[in-house]
Protein backbone atom coordinates (compact mmCIF):
# COMPACT_ATOMS: atom_id res chain seq x y z
CA UNK A 1 0.00 0.00 0.00
CA UNK A 2 1.51 3.37 -0.51
CA UNK A 3 2.98 5.17 2.54
CA UNK A 4 0.27 7.90 2.38
CA UNK A 5 -2.56 5.46 2.00
CA UNK A 6 -1.28 3.88 5.18
CA UNK A 7 -0.07 7.66 6.80
CA UNK A 8 -3.88 8.57 6.37
CA UNK A 9 -5.42 5.33 8.05
CA UNK A 10 -3.18 5.74 11.22
CA UNK A 11 -3.80 8.93 11.54
CA UNK A 12 -7.68 8.20 11.72
CA UNK A 13 -7.49 6.32 15.23
CA UNK A 14 -8.31 8.76 17.54
CA UNK A 15 -6.50 7.21 20.38
CA UNK A 16 -3.15 7.42 18.74
CA UNK A 17 -0.48 9.77 21.18
CA UNK A 18 1.63 12.63 19.50
CA UNK A 19 4.39 10.98 19.70
CA UNK A 20 3.47 7.58 18.06
CA UNK A 21 2.15 9.92 15.21
CA UNK A 22 5.57 11.76 14.77
CA UNK A 23 7.40 7.88 15.28
CA UNK A 24 5.15 6.13 12.15
CA UNK A 25 5.51 9.55 10.42
CA UNK A 26 8.84 9.64 10.26
CA UNK A 27 9.38 5.87 9.38
CA UNK A 28 6.50 6.18 6.03
CA UNK A 29 8.71 9.04 5.05
CA UNK A 30 11.72 7.36 5.00
CA UNK A 31 10.97 4.74 3.78
CA UNK A 32 8.40 6.00 0.79
CA UNK A 33 9.86 6.21 -2.11
CA UNK A 34 9.79 9.62 -3.81
CA UNK A 35 7.81 10.45 -7.33
CA UNK A 36 10.76 11.83 -8.91
CA UNK A 37 12.81 8.57 -8.58
CA UNK A 38 10.52 6.27 -10.05
CA UNK A 39 10.54 6.14 -14.09
CA UNK A 40 7.65 8.15 -16.00
CA UNK A 41 5.38 5.26 -16.33
CA UNK A 42 5.70 4.46 -12.71
CA UNK A 43 5.50 7.78 -11.48
CA UNK A 44 2.46 8.32 -13.16
CA UNK A 45 1.22 5.00 -11.91
CA UNK A 46 1.99 5.74 -8.83
CA UNK A 47 0.26 9.17 -8.42
CA UNK A 48 -3.17 7.29 -10.16
CA UNK A 49 -2.80 4.89 -7.45
CA UNK A 50 -2.64 7.70 -4.64
CA UNK A 51 -5.22 9.43 -5.76
CA UNK A 52 -7.67 6.30 -6.53
CA UNK A 53 -6.41 4.94 -3.40
CA UNK A 54 -5.56 1.44 -4.43
CA UNK A 55 -3.92 -0.53 -2.21
CA UNK A 56 -0.84 -1.29 -4.22
CA UNK A 57 1.42 1.03 -5.95
CA UNK A 58 -0.46 1.61 -9.09
CA UNK A 59 -1.24 0.03 -12.58
CA UNK A 60 0.64 0.58 -16.28
CA UNK A 61 0.19 -0.24 -19.70
CA UNK A 62 1.45 -3.34 -21.19
CA UNK A 63 3.86 -1.15 -23.92
CA UNK A 64 5.38 0.50 -20.71
CA UNK A 65 5.67 -2.63 -18.66
CA UNK A 66 7.56 -4.50 -21.58
CA UNK A 67 9.61 -1.19 -21.71
CA UNK A 68 10.41 -1.01 -17.98
CA UNK A 69 11.11 -4.93 -18.47
CA UNK A 70 13.49 -4.29 -21.25
CA UNK A 71 15.38 -1.18 -19.41
CA UNK A 72 16.25 -3.97 -16.38
CA UNK A 73 14.01 -1.46 -14.36
CA UNK A 74 11.40 -4.26 -13.64
CA UNK A 75 10.77 -7.70 -13.40
CA UNK A 76 7.22 -9.55 -15.06
CA UNK A 77 5.79 -11.80 -12.97
CA UNK A 78 2.87 -13.99 -15.03
CA UNK A 79 -0.08 -14.83 -12.44
CA UNK A 80 -2.08 -16.67 -15.07
CA UNK A 81 -1.66 -20.98 -14.47
CA UNK A 82 0.55 -22.97 -15.66
CA UNK A 83 -2.07 -24.20 -18.01
CA UNK A 84 -2.80 -21.06 -19.39
CA UNK A 85 0.53 -19.93 -19.94
CA UNK A 86 1.04 -23.35 -21.81
CA UNK A 87 -1.62 -23.04 -24.35
CA UNK A 88 -2.52 -19.55 -24.46
CA UNK A 89 1.18 -18.14 -24.59
CA UNK A 90 3.37 -16.54 -22.48
CA UNK A 91 6.45 -13.65 -22.60
CA UNK A 92 9.79 -14.37 -22.49
CA UNK A 93 11.81 -14.21 -19.88
CA UNK A 94 8.67 -13.51 -17.20
CA UNK A 95 8.95 -15.57 -14.15
CA UNK A 96 5.40 -17.35 -13.33
CA UNK A 97 3.72 -17.79 -9.77
CA UNK A 98 0.36 -18.83 -10.00
CA UNK A 99 -2.59 -16.88 -8.20
CA UNK A 100 -5.17 -19.66 -9.16
CA UNK A 101 -4.45 -23.00 -9.94
CA UNK A 102 -6.00 -25.86 -12.55
CA UNK A 103 -8.88 -26.04 -14.32
CA UNK A 104 -10.88 -23.97 -12.01
CA UNK A 105 -8.58 -21.87 -10.99
CA UNK A 106 -8.82 -22.20 -7.07
CA UNK A 107 -6.47 -19.33 -5.02
CA UNK A 108 -2.96 -20.27 -4.45
CA UNK A 109 -2.63 -20.52 -0.84
CA UNK A 110 1.13 -20.24 -1.54
CA UNK A 111 1.23 -17.17 -3.83
CA UNK A 112 2.77 -14.34 -1.46
CA UNK A 113 5.49 -17.25 -0.31
CA UNK A 114 6.30 -18.37 -4.36
CA UNK A 115 7.12 -14.17 -4.94
CA UNK A 116 8.86 -14.20 -1.87
CA UNK A 117 11.01 -16.98 -3.43
CA UNK A 118 11.22 -15.49 -7.08
CA UNK A 119 11.93 -12.14 -6.38
CA UNK A 120 13.69 -11.62 -3.27
CA UNK A 121 14.29 -8.03 -3.22
CA UNK A 122 10.64 -6.50 -2.05
CA UNK A 123 11.89 -2.85 -3.18
CA UNK A 124 12.59 -4.19 -6.57
CA UNK A 125 9.57 -3.13 -9.13
CA UNK A 126 7.25 -6.20 -9.57
CA UNK A 127 4.96 -5.86 -12.54
CA UNK A 128 2.02 -8.78 -12.09
CA UNK A 129 0.29 -10.10 -15.25
CA UNK A 130 -2.87 -12.18 -15.69
CA UNK A 131 -5.15 -12.65 -18.65
CA UNK A 132 -7.29 -9.11 -18.40
CA UNK A 133 -5.72 -7.59 -15.62
CA UNK A 134 -8.27 -8.52 -12.76
CA UNK A 135 -6.56 -11.27 -11.29
CA UNK A 136 -2.88 -9.47 -11.50
CA UNK A 137 -4.71 -6.30 -9.42
CA UNK A 138 -5.74 -8.89 -6.62
CA UNK A 139 -2.25 -10.01 -6.85
CA UNK A 140 -0.40 -6.42 -6.54
CA UNK A 141 -2.20 -6.15 -3.34
CA UNK A 142 -1.61 -9.52 -1.96
CA UNK A 143 1.72 -8.52 -2.89
CA UNK A 144 1.74 -5.12 -1.50
CA UNK A 145 0.25 -6.78 2.08
CA UNK A 146 3.19 -8.88 2.07
CA UNK A 147 5.62 -5.81 1.95
CA UNK A 148 6.53 -5.66 -1.92
CA UNK A 149 6.64 -1.45 -2.06
CA UNK A 150 6.44 -1.63 -5.84
CA UNK A 151 3.62 -3.88 -7.37
CA UNK A 152 1.97 -2.80 -10.20
CA UNK A 153 -0.45 -4.53 -12.17
CA UNK A 154 -0.17 -4.54 -15.73
CA UNK A 155 -3.64 -3.43 -17.43
CA UNK A 156 -5.37 -5.00 -19.88
CA UNK A 157 -3.61 -8.05 -19.32
CA UNK A 158 -1.94 -10.90 -21.92
CA UNK A 159 -4.91 -11.50 -23.72
CA UNK A 160 -7.42 -8.10 -22.90
CA UNK A 161 -11.12 -7.85 -22.30
CA UNK A 162 -13.88 -9.63 -23.83
CA UNK A 163 -15.41 -7.71 -27.12
CA UNK A 164 -18.88 -7.54 -28.40
CA UNK A 165 -18.22 -10.92 -29.58
CA UNK A 166 -17.04 -12.56 -26.49
CA UNK A 167 -13.30 -12.74 -27.87
CA UNK A 168 -10.59 -11.65 -26.34
CA UNK A 169 -7.76 -10.04 -27.93
CA UNK A 170 -9.38 -7.76 -30.45
CA UNK A 171 -9.07 -4.37 -28.89
CA UNK A 172 -6.60 -4.43 -25.86
CA UNK A 173 -3.97 -6.78 -24.04
CA UNK A 174 -0.33 -7.71 -24.05
CA UNK A 175 -0.85 -9.49 -27.90
CA UNK A 176 -2.58 -6.88 -29.07
CA UNK A 177 -0.45 -4.32 -28.50
CA UNK A 178 2.32 -6.76 -30.88
CA UNK A 179 4.71 -7.61 -27.99
CA UNK A 180 6.79 -10.32 -27.45
CA UNK A 181 4.99 -13.71 -26.67
CA UNK A 182 5.79 -17.00 -27.36
CA UNK A 183 3.46 -20.80 -27.41
CA UNK A 184 3.93 -23.58 -26.84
Amino acid sequence: MVASARKRRFLSCSHRSQNEVKNVSAVLEETATPLRELPPPLAAAHARAEAQGLPYAGSVAPVDAWALVQAGQAVLVDVRSAEERTFVGQVPGSLHVAWATGTSLQRNPRFVRELEAKVRDKDEVVLLLCRSGKRSALAAEAAARAGFAHAYNVLEGFEGELDAQQQRGHHDGWRFHGLPWTQA
